[in-house]
């Protein structure tokens, strides 16, 4: 079967002062992002979306559930590591703003396995390896966050979970992982942005 991962577009930048969730809507670049990538993919066959409860997972959904005809599955365990945060910086302000934060997100080190990260990590992979046993033979998309496919990458690619986060996932590219029955895992494509290739006012670069 084949993972089609598909990360959110670009939220809005929010900070709750009473210290509940930011849980961030698109921001309208996030909307065209969304939808041009829903455009993309109603060119391929896909069986089935799941996504992250959180607001900017659901609103990028929308567009790509309407284009295949398909409602999405929600499933909390593929939300981001950051669900309880009651602020949400998006990376290209984050490096304008602190650029020691922005630089240690960016190293790929989340500083250490253990805590909530590590309950977080395996809850994360093992909802995907569930995902996998349910559509065998299928491509499914699962619309999600940066560090819910970088999670799954660093299990493909056997790279510590203290240095998962090693790959830029643009907002709303795609990165496709084929899986067999057996437990085989194989990396076909990570970033694909081809969606922005009319529109490249809606490419973010976050790292340059």
């Amino acid at each position: 079967m084949e993972l089609i991962f598909v990360r959110h577009g670009r939220p809005q930048h929010v900070q709750k002062l009473d210290g509940t969730p930011a849980d961030p809507p698109l921001a309208d670049i996030g909307h065209a992002q969304a939808a041009a990538v829903a455009e993309w993919l109603s060119e391929e066959s896909i069986d089935q979306i799941y996504t992250s409860p959180m607001r900017r997972a659901r609103e990028t959904a929308e567009p790509i559930e309407k284009r295949l005809g398909l409602t999405a599955i929600v499933r909390a365990d593929i939300s981001e590591f950051d669900k309880d945060a009651s602020s949400y910086v998006p990376m290209e302000i984050l490096k304008e703003t602190n650029r020691a934060a922005w630089e240690a997100m960016a190293s790929g080190s989340m500083g250490g396995a253990g805590g909530k990260l590590s309950s977080w990590y395996s809850n994360t992979v093992n909802e995907l390896e569930r995902i996998i046993k349910d559509h065998s033979g299928h491509r499914i998309a699962v619309i999600c966050h940066g560090g819910v496919i970088n999670a799954y990458l660093s299990v493909c690619l056997d790279i510590d979970i203290k240095q998962f986060m090693k790959f830029d996932v643009d907002y709303t590219s795609v990165t496709r992982v084929l899986a067999s029955g057996l437990g085989h895992r194989s990396v076909k494509s990570i970033n694909e942005t081809t969606h922005f290739r009319s529109q490249p006012h809606l490419a973010v670069t976050q790292n340059t």
